[in-house]
């Protein structure tokens, strides 16, 4: 069996998954179940995966959260960008299937790089076997033409500016209220933006 049939039975593997992850009104395999299994199906086959960092671009990003609340303050991260040879190998021939790949992480100073990795792994093996995934992925939103969640929103009350300095408040003490709120009013982009920016960097304090 060579290279190409046994990725061949790697990706006839991944057909069938019961979906675990719900996000947009659609239902998807969640990536760690599918990471999982096509690990194990590498270790099955003797097929391994060689991967090399080509390049590495660092970019300051600077931006503030709580934008027009009494919240705002000055945030900065580092963007990396990482461009990538990912190696397919066939342990019992050493065939060999090479593949370049990029990705981008945005995160803490001495996190971006480390994101960026992450991600190139993850979603090099999902696309690379066309496997539909979870709701942080392209492939779980809804066609633009989907009535589904405009018709959804239309039923929500806006989330008025009250409502919104109090939820933002909570948020900043590390309450988890975004998808709650989604689900209640329906907000502006520039609040959802917001919201979601000071949920994803809260930290608690020491």
């Amino acid at each position: 069996m060579g290279i190409y049939k046994k990725l061949f039975e790697i990706q006839k593997s991944t057909r069938g998954f019961q979906k675990d992850k719900k996000g947009n009104n659609y239902e998807y395999v969640s990536g760690t179940k599918i990471l999982n299994h096509i690990r194990s199906k590498m270790d099955e086959l003797g097929v391994i995966l060689k991967q090399e960092v080509l390049s590495i671009e660092n970019e300051r990003m600077d931006y503030k959260t709580g934008v027009n609340t009494q919240f705002e303050k000055p945030k900065s991260e580092i963007l990396s960008k990482v461009e990538m040879r990912f190696t397919w190998v066939d342990v019992d021939t050493g065939e060999q299937d090479l593949n370049l790949f990029g990705a981008n992480g945005q995160n803490d100073w001495d996190k971006g790089v480390g994101s960026a990795l992450t991600y190139a792994e993850r979603y090099f093996l999902l696309k690379y076997f066309h496997i539909p995934t979870d709701e942080d992925d392209i492939d779980a939103l809804p066609p633009k033409d989907s009535p589904t969640d405009e018709d959804d929103k239309s039923k929500l009350k806006p989330l008025n500016d009250k409502a919104f300095n109090a939820a933002l408040a909570r948020i900043n003490k590390g309450e988890k209220l975004v998808e709650n709120i989604k689900k209640e009013f329906n907000p502006t982009a520039a609040q959802l933006t917001t919201l979601v920016a000071a949920e994803n960097n809260y930290k608690p304090k020491n």
